[in-house]
């Protein structure tokens, strides 16, 4: 850290809203840099002790009604937002980013690395899934009507904007690959982490299986419905979204599907450390619930794609189900029932996620690049 103490270092990130993975990443990043400066486009988590002496620059969506809560709304906003930032007088920026947090620009010898959770997926790798499932209610048919006109350009103007950081890192193998096709860039994978040492291990599981996250289209809500309707087993939900969906969801779930409201950590880590198992259903870049989920000991019942087949000893802390429809699924599940997994093996493995090992092959690689 010799050669990073004296350095000016802000970090950047697309919004600032909820606390979920991204934000868990920046969290470590303030850890390493404690004197670290934030931009972001927009910020709402006054009440967060992680942020309470901070110094935070926010963008002038910040001030706008409605889109400030939007960040699909505030889409065409945000490459000027983030090119307006001031960052002249910082020796390093590092961009956390899913969106467009990589476009600021910088000094010439500034150095500025991105650490890339996946290139932006609305413009490359999931457009049409997007475009098929907008959530803007009643605003729906005019932002399918817009997002194909508006959306080649931003394609171009974000491939500019990916060859402003002088370089990437990447949260997966995955994500890595899809850097290397969309932006034409190398990247060096560092996976996120967890503090696992301090997520609660439970040996002693209870009949019931379990799933959370943010309650939109991609994330498979809808899956894991369908899927215990059928099946009738017990199935906990945690979300903190209180959307559309999420009422349409839990009017079409049956009494064996128990919704709970809520965004505390500790509340998702106790259901998390006494569930049999821990479903993924979602085709994901990388996530940190399974690996928060394994630190509990509990086994995983995931999708086989992407990431998922990076970071697991399948049939010792992993089983995969081959389609995202509740008839794999629940093969999936039936197969589980008849193995037996060793929950000190699956915390073990999780092991390897720790935040310690996170930030020191960041600060690794940072110092690194200084010195080339």
């Amino acid at each position: 850290m010799q050669n990073l103490e004296t350095k000016r270092i802000a970090i950047v990130c697309d919004w600032i809203k909820d606390w979920w993975w991204a934000e868990i990443v920046l969290e470590q990043l303030l850890e390493i840099f404690p004197h670290a400066d934030i931009f972001t486009s927009v910020f709402f988590q006054d009440k967060n002790p992680v942020f309470e002496w901070r110094k935070i620059t926010t963008s002038f969506i910040q001030n706008i009604p409605l889109l400030n809560k939007s960040h699909k709304l505030a889409l065409t906003l945000r490459p000027l937002a983030f090119e307006s930032f001031d960052l002249s007088e910082y020796d390093i920026v590092i961009s956390s980013s899913s969106a467009e947090s990589k476009w600021v620009i910088t000094k010439p010898d500034t150095l500025h690395i991105c650490y890339c959770h996946t290139p932006t997926r609305y413009f490359w790798s999931h457009y049409h899934e997007y475009i098929n499932m907008m959530e803007f209610g009643v605003l729906n048919p005019i932002a399918k009507w817009l997002m194909p006109k508006l959306v080649h350009r931003l394609r171009q103007w974000d491939f500019v904007a990916s060859k402003r950081p002088d370089y990437f890192i990447a949260n997966s193998k995955n994500t890595s690959k899809r850097i290397e096709k969309y932006y034409k860039r190398v990247s060096e994978v560092i996976y996120p982490c967890l503090d696992i040492k301090n997520i609660p291990f439970e040996e002693q599981k209870e009949d019931y299986y379990f799933y959370n996250g943010r309650c939109i289209p991609y994330k498979k809500f809808d899956l894991i419905v369908e899927a215990f309707n059928k099946n009738w087993r017990k199935i906990k939900i945690a979300t903190n979204t209180d959307n559309k969906l999420y009422k349409e969801l839990k009017t079409k779930s049956n009494h064996n599907i128990e919704w709970i409201l809520t965004s505390d950590l500790k509340v998702i880590n106790k259901l998390h450390s006494k569930a049999k198992a821990f479903l993924f259903p979602p085709e994901e870049d990388f996530w940190l619930v399974p690996i928060a989920a394994q630190a509990t000991g509990t086994p995983v019942i995931a999708y086989g794609k992407w990431w998922a087949l990076e970071t697991i000893i399948d049939w010792k802390t992993w089983i995969f189900f081959e389609n995202q429809t509740s008839n794999s699924l629940n093969k999936a599940i039936k197969q589980f029932e008849t193995i037996s997994f060793d929950s000190k093996a699956i915390r073990k493995h999780a092991e390897q996620f720790d935040k310690e090992v996170f930030k020191r092959k960041i600060v690794e690689f940072i110092e690194s690049k200084i010195n080339t």
